[in-house]
C-alpha cells in the first residue's frame, strides 16, 4: 500500500513538472540545450616544445583566431614530442589527421627539393628588416607555394627563429676544423650536402634524440638557434659555440592544401587576417629569446662562444659553393628561380 501511493506520489511529480516544462512551450526540453553551436577545432603542432620561439607564434595565432571568430575557432596547440616527430607532424598535416603544424627545411626538403634554399648558407641578407622583406617578396612567395602545393600543403607563413649556432667540443673556426666531426643534421639531403662540404660526416637524428647522442659521443656537433641550445641543454654536453652567421632557422608554418582551400570563406579570412603583422610580431620575440638564452649560456659557465671573422666567414661560403651546385641539380627550373630570386633580392 504504501509502495503504491510513493509511486503515485512520484507519477504527480513528474507530471508537474513536465506540464510546468511546457506551460509556455510545445518543447519540453527547451532550455535545457544550448542554441550556440558547438567550437570548430583546429590542431596545431609544433616542432618545437612549449616556451619556444614557435609556441609564441602558435599562441599568438591561436589568440588571434579565437578573438576573430568570437570563440567559434578554438586552436589545440600540440608541443613536440606530444604527437610526433617532425617529419611524422607534417605526413599527420598532409593526410588531413592535424589542421596546422611547424614544418622546418631541414626535413620538408626531403619531399620539397625547393625548401632546401633555407639551408644554404651566406645566402640571406644579414640584417633582420631586409631578410624579411625578402621572405615576403611576392614573387618568391609564389615560387615556394607552387612546391609546398605539389606536397599537398598549404605554405601559410615563414618564420625566422634566430641564427644557428654550431657546437662542439672543439671551436670551429675554418673548413678544417670539421674534418671527420660527427654533426648532426636533419634528414634533407642539402643539410648533409653543407656539412659534407665544410669536411663533417653528417648523422641524421631526431630533434628529441641529440642531447643523448651528445651525451653518449654518438654524434660530436649539432647545429641551433641559441634559445634551442639553452632550452635542450645541449651546453650541458658541449664546451664550445661557433657563431659563423651563416644560416638562419627558417620554419615554414603549413596546413593542407585541400583543407586550405575548403575552408568556409569566412575561416579563410580569419586565417589570413590572424598572419597579418605576424612576422614583426615574431621577429622581435625570436631576437629577445635568443639574445636572452645566449646571455644565460654565456653566464653558465659551462659552454664559450666563438665569433667568425669577415675572412673566416669567407672561406667557409667559398668552401660551401658545391652545396648551391647540389641545390640546383636537385630542386630543377624551379629551384633555380628560386635561388635567383633570393640573390636578386639580397643584393651584392
Amino acid at each position: 500500500m504504501k509502495a503504491r501511493h510513493y509511486g503515485a506520489l512520484m507519477l504527480a511529480l513528474a507530471s508537474g513538472l513536465l506540464l510546468s516544462a511546457c506551460s509556455d512551450d510545445d518543447n519540453p526540453v527547451k532550455g535545457l540545450l544550448s542554441d550556440e553551436p558547438e567550437p570548430v577545432i583546429w590542431r596545431f603542432a609544433l616542432e618545437e616544445i612549449g616556451g619556444s620561439v614557435q609556441d609564441a607564434w602558435a599562441q599568438e595565432f591561436r589568440r588571434r583566431i579565437e578573438v576573430l571568430s568570437d570563440g567559434q575557432i578554438q586552436v589545440e596547440v600540440y608541443p613536440y614530442g606530444s604527437i610526433g616527430t617532425s617529419p611524422q607532424l607534417t605526413r599527420l598535416v598532409t593526410d588531413g589527421r592535424v589542421h596546422l603544424a611547424f614544418a622546418s627545411p631541414g626535413h620538408v626538403a626531403d619531399d620539397i627539393p625547393e625548401a632546401g634554399v633555407f639551408l644554404l648558407p651566406f645566402l640571406f641578407p644579414e640584417n633582420d628588416g631586409a631578410n624579411r622583406k625578402v621572405l615576403a617578396d611576392n614573387e618568391l612567395r609564389e615560387l615556394l607555394q607552387a612546391g609546398w602545393q605539389d606536397a599537398g600543403l598549404q605554405l601559410l607563413d615563414l618564420v625566422p627563429e634566430g641564427w644557428m649556432i654550431w657546437t662542439a667540443n672543439r671551436a670551429l673556426d675554418t673548413p678544417d676544423d670539421f674534418s671527420g666531426l660527427r654533426m648532426r643534421t636533419m634528414t634533407a639531403p642539402q643539410q648533409a650536402e653543407v656539412f659534407r662540404a665544410w669536411g663533417a660526416d653528417p648523422v641524421h637524428l631526431p630533434y628529441s634524440e641529440v642531447y643523448d647522442a651528445l651525451q653518449l659521443g654518438q654524434v660530436d656537433g649539432q647545429s641551433n638557434p641559441a634559445f634551442a641550445i639553452a632550452e635542450m641543454n645541449f651546453h650541458e654536453v658541449q664546451s664550445v659555440m661557433t657563431a659563423p652567421k651563416a644560416t638562419r632557422f627558417v620554419a615554414s608554418v603549413v596546413s593542407n592544401r585541400d583543407w586550405y582551400r575548403n575552408l568556409d570563406e569566412e575561416h579563410r579570412q580569419w586565417v589570413d587576417a590572424a598572419r597579418s603583422g605576424m612576422p614583426e610580431f615574431i621577429d622581435e620575440i625570436q631576437r629577445d629569446y635568443n639574445r636572452r638564452r645566449l646571455q644565460q649560456l654565456r653566464e653558465s659557465g659551462r659552454i664559450t662562444l666563438e665569433q667568425l671573422t669577415d675572412e673566416q666567414r669567407a672561406r667557409f661560403l667559398e668552401a660551401s659553393l658545391p652545396a648551391r651546385e647540389a641545390y640546383r641539380a636537385r630542386a630543377g627550373e624551379r629551384g633555380e628561380r628560386i635561388l635567383q630570386r633570393v640573390q636578386a633580392l639580397s643584393g651584392p
